[in-house]
C-alpha cells in the first residue's frame, strides 16, 4: 500500500460500543472530509475496471457519495441504489436477508441493456446488500462490471454472499 493510501485509511475513525456493545464501528466520514484522501480513495476503488464500466451505482448512502466522486471524474453516470419506497417509480426491487430480518433494494429505471454497471459501497460486512444490489442489476438487464467497497470487514464473511469484490482496506469485526 502506498503512503497517500496508507494516510486515507488512517483516516478512518473507530468508535467502540456502537451503535452496540462489542462492535467497534468504522466511520469512514473523515477520509470523506479530506480532499486528499476522497482523490486517493476514489481512484484506487476504480483503478481496477477503468475502460469497463459505462455508469457508477452507488448504493443507498455513502455509496451516492463515493459513485458521485467517480462517475463525475470518470465522465459516466451515476445510478442511484436506494432503500426501498424512496423511489418514486422503481423500475426494480430485490429483498434480501438482514442479521434479523430484511430489508429491500430499488433502482430507477435508467439502465441500458447490456450497459456495464461498477457498483460501489463504502463497507462490505454480511455482503446482503452487495449482492441484492448486484441481483437488481442483472434484474435491469445491465451487466455488472465489477463491485468495490472502501473496507472489507473480513470476520463477516461479506465475500461469501457477494463474490469477488475489490477492497481498498481490510479490518477485522473487533479490533
Amino acid at each position: 500500500m502506498n503512503d497517500a493510501l496508507a494516510r486515507a485509511e488512517s483516516l478512518i475513525d473507530l468508535t467502540p460500543d456502537y451503535p452496540e456493545p462489542g462492535i467497534l464501528f468504522r466511520d469512514i466520514s473523515p477520509l470523506l472530509a479530506d480532499p486528499e484522501a476522497l482523490r486517493v480513495a476514489c481512484a484506487a476503488l476504480v483503478e481496477p475496471f477503468e475502460g469497463r464500466f459505462d455508469i457508477v451505482g452507488g448504493i443507498e448512502a455513502r455509496g451516492f457519495l463515493l459513485a458521485g466522486y467517480v462517475a463525475a471524474i470518470a465522465g459516466v453516470g451515476v445510478l442511484p441504489i436506494r432503500k426501498a419506497g424512496k423511489l418514486p417509480k422503481p423500475a426494480a426491487a430485490v429483498s434480501y436477508d438482514l442479521e434479523y430480518g430484511s430489508a429491500a433494494i430499488e433502482a430507477p429505471g435508467v439502465l441500458r441493456p447490456g450497459e456495464r454497471v461498477l457498483l460501489l459501497d463504502d463497507v462490505l460486512a454480511t455482503g446482503g446488500t452487495l449482492a441484492a444490489a448486484q441481483q437488481l442489476i442483472r434484474d435491469l438487464g445491465a451487466e455488472v462490471a465489477g463491485s468495490a467497497v472502501v473496507l472489507e470487514l473480513v470476520d463477516l464473511g461479506g465475500r461469501a454472499v457477494a463474490g469477488d469484490v475489490h477492497t481498498l482496506f481490510t479490518a477485522h469485526e473487533s479490533a
